[in-house]
This record gives structure tokens, sequence and C-alpha cells, in this order.
């Protein structure tokens, strides 16, 4: 698990390699990883966007930004927490993923950013 906390925000995620999904032979290595989002603020808040810097070894990185998570833009109130999951494709088999969420205070509107813990993607294949 690969945690950090930011404005007492914290953000654990948990890659595993989807090897049901993937088909080395054909340069297609999925991963998938769980979210949790942990609001130990004291005030509650929305997740307004999310900004992914994906690293592919071989294949350089790429930006992916966008509203939300998993199509939605979740409250969280204190002492509560958001939990998701989503994939990445990797080329090569081996990456790193790291980020921010845009997060909205709900009672004052202000916006902060909140990082998202880098994370190590190792294929399976790769690793044996």
């Amino acid at each position: 698990m690969f945690s950090k906390i930011t404005s007492n925000i914290k953000v654990s995620v948990v890659p595993e390699y989807d090897s049901k999904n993937s088909y080395p032979s054909e340069n297609r290595h999925v991963f998938k990883y769980n979210i949790v989002i942990e609001n130990d603020a004291d005030f509650p808040i929305k997740i307004l966007k999310r900004k992914w810097l994906i690293f592919d070894v071989g294949f350089g990185y790429t930006e992916v930004v966008g509203d939300g998570v998993i199509g939605l833009t979740p409250d969280v109130e204190p002492g509560d927490n958001f939990a998701y999951f989503s994939n990445v494709m990797l080329r090569s088999g081996v990456g790193n993923m790291s980020g921010k969420y845009l997060v909205e205070n709900a009672q004052t509107k202000e916006h902060f950013e909140v990082d998202i813990p880098k994370f190590y993607l190792l294929s399976e294949v790769l690793s044996n």
C-alpha cells in the first residue's frame, strides 16, 4: 500500500497486476488500483478533478486530466472515506503513477490540491 497525507486528507493506493486482461505478447499489461480517500479534516470536501502522471518505461510519460473520479464528484464528510477502483494499461509492463486531486472545502468553497502518492507497477510476467 502507498499512502500520502495532504491537508489532513489521506490517499491510499493498492495496485495489482490484472493477468486476466493482460496480453504481454501484444504489449498490453493491465493494472488495477484501489484508492481510498480519507477525510481527516474538520470540514466536508468534494473531489472536483484529478490529474495523473503515468510513466511507462521505454514509452515515457502520459498526463491524464479529468473531472472527478470514475465519473463522480464525491462528497466526503469529516471522518469518512470514499473508495473506488480503476485501471491503467502499460505497454512495457513496468512503470509508475502519481497525481493530484483538486478538492473543494465544501464549507468555504476554497479549492486546494491533494497529492496521490507515487505507486509502482510491475507486470507479474516480468517479475518472475
